[in-house]
């Protein structure tokens, strides 16, 4: 066990842990969620002015950004409740 813990600080001191990178939600939904998005987005380019268009992903893009911090904010927070959890029943005789 010690090896893995090991492991998981030097990945995390190296900045080799990227835990984005292994999220993949479970829900069916999610992925019909993703294709409706792509298709709703592919009949906005064909119907709209390029202008509009640029508009529009801009918008996007910020609701992205926006999202990324909210989800970070929560990871963290859900990070700190975890820790205070396992100091708690640690100190638990």
């Amino acid at each position: 066990m010690r090896d893995n813990m090991s492991n998981l600080i030097e990945d995390l001191f190296h900045g080799n842990l990227r835990l984005d990178e292994s999220i993949h939600p479970e829900q069916d939904e999610y992925y019909e969620i993703n294709s409706q998005i792509s298709d709703t987005m592919q009949n906005y380019k064909t119907k709209l002015p390029d202008t509009e268009y640029d508009a529009l992903e801009q918008l996007i893009d910020l609701i992205g950004q926006s999202t990324s911090m909210y989800v970070e904010a929560a990871f963290e927070q859900g990070f700190r409740t975890g820790g205070r959890l396992i100091i708690e029943v640690l100190a638990k005789p």
